[in-house]
């Protein structure tokens, strides 16, 4: 069998690395560089933000994926010697007094019917685990068992075994429209350069991109970029100790001391860079939660394009109007949170296994809901 996986992110990769060692003949195809958009742009904090938004099969979904993660690690580690560098921050949620949002009740719910261990601190308390924060802070909610990653070295490691399967990797490569049989079967995909490549399957994972070919082949996949900006401090290492969750910005401390603050929300389509403005609001959210930071120095800052969808979902499983299709895109904030079941997920399904869990919630014909607290920002 041969499959053409359309994108090279983190979710096009890694499944075409499950396919290949299931025995499958797999091509990447990606109209960049392979890793080089909102995989390798994301935080790679492996907890979605405010689980207790979305429906139950979405958090079965990532439990599923966040029960891989070691297994991952320790196959990535030994067959490439690289470290992704997964580590076990926990997540912290500050609460202030003036919190539009009071999230403490239904995280609680949540953790309580999932058996997320859930600790809520007193402001002491909170200062006695992380001393930097704001003695504004009135309480706080912690998740010890909440890891982080760093999403470039995740991307490398997966490239390196990927290489060392011989999968074929072809970057600057557009597909302009998928093939099809006289029976409207998918047989592959035709390049905007007139290059044909002939498949049994394929699989589009082209993230934010995924919904221009979606349209040119007939078919709706609302599936948007929502824009995110990310700021890099500078500053000793163990200045942060956890992961840092608040409705204004989130803060990822990496291990050699720098400290990772995002992200913006942006519906303003495919427009690159920096703005001083968003940057100064994520800063201004810092220094509101962690007054020391001001004197951090701001080493980088950078952009990427998640793959958004009106209910917040990614879009998994086959285009039941073109047999031969299968989508695994929209994973919007989750993707990284969520690579390693919809790889596992996806090749199966491919190769005819049926999935285990309950994928209902996520098929590309399902009804969407759009959802103002998860789906894309306004404009």
């Amino acid at each position: 069998m041969k499959v053409v996986v359309i994108g090279g992110g983190i979710i096009g990769l890694l499944t075409a690395l499950r396919l290949k060692q299931k025995g499958v003949d797999v091509l990447i195809l990606d109209k960049g560089k392979v890793g080089a958009e909102a995989s390798w742009a994301g935080a790679g904090i492996l907890c979605p933000i405010h689980p207790w938004l979305y429906p139950d099969d979405f958090t079965k979904l990532v439990q599923a994926s966040l029960d891989l993660y070691p297994d991952l690690q320790a196959e990535l580690e030994s067959e490439t010697g690289h470290d992704i560098q997964r580590i076990q921050s926990g997540l912290l949620i500050p609460c202030f007094v003036d919190d539009k949002v009071k999230h403490q009740e239904a995280a609680q719910a949540w953790s309580d019917k999932f058996g997320w261990d859930m600790s809520r601190l007193n402001a002491d308390e909170a200062r006695e685990i992380e001393a930097t924060l704001s003695d504004t802070v009135e309480e706080a909610l912690l998740w010890q068992d909440v890891y982080q990653l760093r999403n470039p070295e995740l991307l490398k490691a997966v490239l390196l075994y990927l290489q060392k399967l011989d999968v074929p990797i072809i970057e600057g490569c557009e597909v302009s429209s998928l093939l099809e049989d006289g029976k409207s079967h998918i047989a592959g995909v035709q390049a905007v350069d007139g290059r044909k490549f002939k498949a049994d399957a394929v699989l589009l994972a082209a993230g934010s991109w995924s919904a221009a070919l979606a349209g040119q082949s007939g078919f709706d996949l609302p599936v948007y970029p929502v824009k995110g900006q990310i700021v890099l401090l500078k500053t000793k290492p163990n200045t942060l100790k956890h992961i840092i969750k608040h409705d204004d910005a989130y803060l990822v401390p990496r291990r050699d001391g720098r400290i990772l603050v995002g992200a913006s929300m942006e519906n303003v389509g495919f427009k690159r860079g920096n703005t001083q403005n968003v940057v100064q609001s994520l800063l201004a959210a810092t220094y509101r939660m962690l007054p020391s930071l001001k004197d951090a120095e701001v080493e980088q800052q950078w952009m990427g394009f998640r793959p958004g969808s009106p209910d917040g979902l990614p879009f998994l499983g086959e285009v039941k109007s073109k047999p031969g299709l299968w989508v695994a895109t929209g994973h919007y904030r989750n993707g990284v949170a969520l690579a390693p079941i919809t790889a596992k997920v996806m090749a199966d399904w491919i190769l005819g296994i049926q999935p285990a869990l309950n994928m209902g919630a996520f098929l590309p014909n399902r009804v969407l809901q759009e959802s103002s607290d998860l789906g894309y920002p306004q404009a």
